[in-house]
């Protein structure tokens, strides 16, 4: 079996937003050498996600809307997580929402999606670096 690590770093300007991670992912499956296996793909902190679904950007913005509505950024608000002297505890209810992680199979040398699934990565709490791991495992 093989397996091969990558760790991308990403940092979004803004607080909120997604990224398409597609073709990153499956460049890191080209790199292992994998044709038939699974790929692992999550971020590496409590405040982002990865997630499978279409890149539509009506999509998106109905996403980033419905987590607001879900849980707002107020950090006036009476979030328990502020008392600790955070101001993000609409982030880590977002990440929960949207889930930690996602794995793909792969067939052939290719990541086997659906024919509108793409792989994502949502922020909750950027304007810094942070890190998603890629582990790509198989023969």
């Amino acid at each position: 079996m093989k397996a091969h690590t990558k760790i991308l770093v990403l940092h979004l300007k803004e607080r909120y937003g997604f990224r398409n991670l597609t073709e990153e992912v499956q460049r890191a499956v080209d790199e292992s050498g994998v044709k038939e296996g699974m790929v692992l793909v999550n971020p590496m902190h409590i405040t982002a996600s990865v997630f499978i679904n279409d890149d539509e950007s009506g999509l998106h913005r109905d996403f980033l809307r419905w987590l607001e509505e879900l849980a707002p950024h107020m950090p006036g608000l009476a979030y328990d997580h502020h008392r600790t002297g955070e101001d993000n505890a609409d982030a880590h209810l977002k990440r929960q929402i949207m889930g930690r992680e996602v794995v793909v199979a792969i067939t052939a040398g290719r990541l086997h999606l659906g024919t509108w699934e793409q792989i994502f990565y949502g922020e909750f709490d950027g304007q810094r670096d942070k890190r998603v791991l890629i582990k790509v495992m198989g023969m």
